[in-house]
């Protein structure tokens, strides 16, 4: 099964969405949006970037736990990883979201 997008708003009335594997993971989550089509220009910007090698940045956490950052081309951060146990488990989710990033599919939730 293909991933997909689900936006929504939440109480601060900021849009996000998450980008969810085929198993309804969640693989990648947005910053908050002021307008609902600004979440949708940042989805069309995952699809268009997600299967980019250089958008990737690995980071690591103050508690030492591997994640990554997904970029635009003009540097900004569209999406945010979980914290994994590994960088291999770190691979894999990059692994996914270059995967199902240029799913079209998007639930709209707000």
């Amino acid at each position: 099964m293909a991933g997909w997008y689900e936006l929504s708003k939440s109480k601060d009335e900021q849009y996000r969405f998450v980008l969810k594997a085929g198993n309804a993971e969640t693989i990648l989550t947005s910053e908050g949006y002021t307008s609902k089509s600004a979440a949708e220009n940042g989805i069309a910007s995952v699809q268009t970037n997600s299967v980019l090698d250089e958008r990737y940045e690995k980071k690591t956490s103050a508690n030492g736990k591997p994640h990554f950052t997904l970029k635009a081309a003009n540097h900004q951060v569209i999406g945010t990883s979980e914290l994994y146990s590994s960088e291999q488990a770190r691979a894999t989710g990059i692994a996914s979201v270059k995967s199902n990033g240029p799913s079209t599919t998007v639930k709209d939730l707000s």
